[in-house]
C-alpha cells in the first residue's frame, strides 16, 4: 500500500492538541474509497507581526501596520506604556460606539479591581457605565495599599470622558490633545500575513 500521509512541511513545529479518527464503522462522512482517517490538530505560537489583523468585540477590525520597542510607545503621566494603539478614524467611520463605552467600563472596573460581565443585548447602559465611573473616582482617596493593582491609577486624573494626557517615547513631548485611554479585549483573527504572502519574479499582468 502506497503511503500517502500527511507531514508537517519543513521548518514548522508545534503540539498536538487533539488527534480524531474517522471510520466507516462509526457512520462518518468519508470521500469514495477511503476508509479511515486520522486527524491530527497541531497548535503553534506565533508571535505578532506587522500585516496581521486584528478586531475588537465590535467589529472594529483593522491590521497591523507597525510595531515598536516598549520604550517607544506613548506613555501615560505615571510612566505606564501603551499596550496598543488604535487609529481613531475606525470610530466615527463605522459608527460602532460600544467599543467607547467598553474602554471606560474597563477603565473603571480595573481601577475598582472589579471583574464584570455584560450581555449582548441586556448589558451595561450608560448610566451604569457612568455609576462605575464616578465610584472609581471616589475611592481614589483609598489607594494606599502598594499591593493593590489600584495604586496604579492614584497618580493618573480621571476624567469624565476617559481622556489622558500622553507623552510621546520617542521624542519625549506631550501630544497637542488627550488621548482615550482604557481597557478592552483586542483579539488576533486567523488572517495571519506569513499564510497570505505571496511572489512572483515574472508572468502575464492582468
Amino acid at each position: 500500500v502506497r503511503d500517502n500521509s500527511l507531514r508537517v512541511p519543513h521548518g514548522e513545529s508545534g503540539i498536538i492538541v487533539d488527534v480524531k479518527v474517522f471510520t466507516r464503522q462509526n457512520c462518518d462522512e468519508l470521500s469514495p474509497g477511503v476508509n479511515m482517517v486520522v486527524r491530527c490538530y497541531i497548535a503553534q505560537k506565533r508571535k505578532i507581526s506587522v500585516g496581521d489583523k486584528m478586531a475588537g468585540r465590535h467589529g472594529n477590525k483593522g491590521v497591523v501596520s507597525r510595531i515598536l520597542k516598549q520604550e517607544d510607545m506613548p506613555f501615560l503621566p505615571d510612566g505606564t506604556p501603551l499596550d496598543i494603539v488604535l487609529n481613531p478614524l475606525g470610530v466615527p467611520s463605522r459608527m460602532n460606539i460600544g467599543q467607547v463605552l467598553e474602554v471606560h467600563l474597563g477603565y473603571a472596573c480595573k481601577a475598582l479591581d472589579w471583574q464584570i460581565m455584560t450581555p449582548v443585548f441586556d448589558g451595561a447602559h450608560e448610566a451604569d457605565i457612568r455609576a462605575c465611573f464616578e465610584k472609581a473616582e471616589a475611592e481614589r482617596e483609598n489607594y494606599k495599599d502598594k499591593d493593590s493593582a489600584k495604586i496604579d491609577f492614584s497618580k493618573i486624573p480621571m476624567r469624565p470622558d476617559c481622556k489622558t494626557q500622553l507623552t510621546d517615547g520617542r521624542t519625549g513631548e506631550k501630544f497637542d490633545s488627550p488621548v482615550t485611554v482604557g481597557y478592552m479585549y483586542y483579539l488576533k483573527l486567523h488572517h495571519l500575513v506569513d499564510d497570505k504572502i505571496h511572489a512572483r519574479s515574472t508572468g502575464p499582468y492582468s
